[in-house]
C-alpha cells in the first residue's frame, strides 16, 4: 500500500499541462471494438482506469500496441469474446461503455456490473431502456447484464431519457452506430467527453450529429473504416482542479493544454469568489492567481453546462477556507459528501443536510490523517494538505490513481512538497 504526505503552506506557482480527457478515452476506448481494424488512439492519459479498459480490449481479443505512455493502436480484428467478467468491470464505471459496443458489434453481450466510486445509487435504467427501445432483450441477474437481439438486429428508435445521463447518452450512441435507420437520444447529456465520443466515432466513418445539444442523432452505417488517428481531447476536470488548487493555495499558476470555452463554469464561479484569470487568445491556456483569501460562494452541480459534480470535493475545500458561508448543493448524485468527516478533521466547519453542505469558512486548515474516499474526494484532500499548516497523510490513495496522471508530480513541480511512500501492511 501507499500513501501520499504533504507539508502545507506553499502557495502553487509555475505551469502545469493538461493530460487527455480520463472521462472521454473510457468511451472512446471501447468504442474501438466497433472497427474491425486498427486505428491509433493518443493523448491517453496513464492512469489505472485507462489500464483496465486497454486490458479489456485484449481479453475480449483485441491487439494492443502501446506505442508510449499515452499513445496506442489497437487492433479489433480478431475480437472474439462479447463477455466481461464481473472481476474485470468491478474495479470502474466506465466499464459499463463494453455493454454498448459490443451489442452494437456483435449483436449480444454479457459484462459484468460496473463498479467505481461509491458516490451513490448509479442505475443503468437509462441504459437499459435505449437497448430495449431498440429492440434488444436485458436480463439482469447474479451481478451479470446480459443483453441479446432477435435476427433483426437493432433498429434505430426514438428514445427520450428521463434524466439527463452521460452514461445512458454514450451507450445509446455505441450501439445505435450500425443499427437499422436512424437512432434519436432526446435529453441527452452534453458534456465535452460525448462531444468527443461523437468526433472519434465520426473519425471512424459512424454518422453522429447533434453531439454537445440536447438532441442527437445517429444514422446507422454498415461498417466503420480502419487505420484512423485520433487525439483525446483535454481534461476538463484536471484543468479546474488544478484552477481551485491555485485559487486555494494563493498561488499563481499557467494551466496549458486546455479548452478554456469547457472550463467556463468553473471560471466563472472563481472569478466571482475574487480570483484572477486570463484566458490566452486560442483558448488553449489559463492563468490562475489569486493574492487574497476567496470571497463565499454559492454552488450547485448541474449537468455540463453547469458546474461540474466532479469538481464538487475540490471546490468544498475552496470554500472551507473562503471567507464567510457558503453552500454547496449537489444536483446529480445522491451521496457524495462522505469526504467532509475528513475536511472535518482538518478544522473545516461543514454541516451536511441532505444534498446541501453548509460551509463556514475558516482561517486554515491542520495537517493529520486522512483517507481517501473517492477518486475526486482524493485529489480535494491534496488541494486540503498543500494548503493546511503542518504535514498531512492521505490513505487510499489507489482512488486518485484512477483519474488523474502524474498527479503528485504535476504538484511538486508548482512547488508542492508532497512524496509518495510505500506503507508495510
Amino acid at each position: 500500500m501507499e500513501k501520499l504526505i504533504i507539508k502545507g503552506g506553499t502557495p502553487l506557482k509555475g505551469t502545469v499541462k493538461i493530460s487527455g480527457a480520463k472521462n472521454a478515452a473510457v468511451a472512446i476506448l471501447p468504442a474501438t471494438i466497433l472497427i474491425n481494424g486498427k486505428c491509433r488512439i493518443d493523448n491517453l492519459p496513464n492512469i489505472s482506469d485507462i489500464k483496465l479498459c486497454l486490458q479489456i480490449l485484449e481479453y475480449l481479443g483485441a491487439t494492443v500496441t502501446y506505442l508510449s505512455n499515452n499513445e496506442v493502436e489497437i487492433d479489433s480484428t480478431n475480437i472474439d469474446k462479447t463477455e466481461v467478467p464481473f472481476s474485470m468491470t468491478k474495479k470502474f464505471r466506465a466499464s459499463y461503455y463494453f455493454i454498448g459496443s459490443l451489442l452494437g458489434r456483435f449483436g449480444k453481450a454479457e459484462v459484468g456490473f460496473p463498479g467505481g466510486c461509491n458516490i451513490g445509487s448509479r442505475p443503468i435504467d437509462q441504459h437499459i431502456k435505449g437497448f430495449e427501445a431498440m429492440g434488444a432483450t436485458v436480463e439482469c441477474e447474479g451481478g451479470i447484464v446480459k443483453t441479446y437481439t432477435n435476427e433483426n438486429g437493432l433498429v434505430g428508435d426514438n428514445i427520450y431519457l428521463d434524466v439527463v445521463s452521460v452514461g445512458a447518452t454514450i451507450n445509446i450512441m455505441l450501439a445505435a452506430v450500425f443499427a437499422q435507420g436512424t437512432t434519436i437520444i432526446e435529453n441527452a447529456a452534453k458534456e465535452p467527453h460525448i462531444v468527443d465520443l461523437a468526433n472519434f466515432l465520426n473519425t471512424m466513418g459512424a454518422n453522429i450529429k447533434g453531439a454537445g445539444t440536447d438532441v442527437i442523432k445517429i444514422a446507422g452505417v454498415p461498417n466503420l473504416n480502419s487505420g484512423a488517428s485520433y487525439s483525446i481531447v483535454p481534461d476538463q476536470i484536471e484543468a479546474g482542479t488544478f484552477m481551485i488548487a491555485a485559487a486555494a493555495s494563493k498561488g499563481d499558476v499557467l494551466i496549458t493544454n486546455c479548452i478554456t470555452t469547457h472550463l467556463s463554469p468553473i471560471s466563472a464561479k472563481l472569478e466571482e469568489m475574487g480570483v484572477t484569470l486570463e484566458e490566452s487568445d486560442d483558448g488553449e491556456q489559463l492563468r490562475v492567481f489569486a493574492q487574497n483569501r476567496t470571497t463565499k460562494a454559492n454552488i450547485k452541480t448541474l449537468p455540463y453546462p453547469g458546474f461540474p459534480t466532479d469538481l464538487q470535493p475540490q471546490s468544498a475545500v475552496l470554500l472551507s477556507v473562503s471567507d464567510g458561508t457558503s453552500y454547496l448543493t449537489e444536483g446529480v448524485f445522491d451521496s457524495r459528501f462522505q469526504y467532509t468527516e475528513e475536511l472535518k478533521r482538518m478544522g473545516a466547519k461543514i454541516r451536511v443536510e441532505g444534498k446541501t453542505a453548509y460551509i463556514e469558512g475558516v482561517e486554515h486548515l491542520t495537517g493529520c490523517s486522512v483517507t481517501a474516499t473517492d477518486l475526486r474526494a482524493g485529489a480535494a484532500l491534496i488541494i486540503a494538505g498543500i494548503i493546511a499548516d503542518g504535514e498531512t497523510e492521505i490513505h487510499s490513495i489507489e482512488h486518485i490513481d484512477r483519474g488523474y496522471e502524474d498527479f503528485e508530480e504535476k504538484f511538486r513541480a508548482l512547488g508542492a512538497d508532497i512524496t509518495r511512500v510505500t506503507v508495510e501492511e
